[in-house]
């Protein structure tokens, strides 16, 4: 299994079209094979501040999951664009 946690940061202004974009990147990712998991969290102290935490089966999963048509729709050329901070980091199991 892999991990990946994903911190933004998204300029004032745009949080509409953010989440939007979430919300169908979410609904899209959950429907892949490889995926076990896809959740998107937005701070409560800090409104702007999103965590997205992801699981997927493996590197081929989360390879597949990066080239598929809704996230360079959503991310890429969605929400990427209002991004002022991003910080990701992977993960293995212990």
């Amino acid at each position: 299994m892999l991990i990946l946690v994903v911190r933004l940061t998204i300029k004032a202004g745009h949080e509409d079209q953010v989440i939007e974009s979430f919300r169908k990147l979410q609904e899209e990712t959950r429907r892949e094979p490889g995926c076990i998991m896809y959740v998107v969290q937005r701070g409560l102290e800090n409104p702007g501040h999103y965590l997205i935490y992801e699981q997927y089966k493996d590197q081929a999963a989360l390879d597949t999951h990066r080239a598929s048509a809704h996230f360079v729709q959503y991310a890429t050329n969605g929400f990427y664009r209002f991004v002022e901070e991003r910080q990701a980091e992977l993960f293995h199991p212990v």
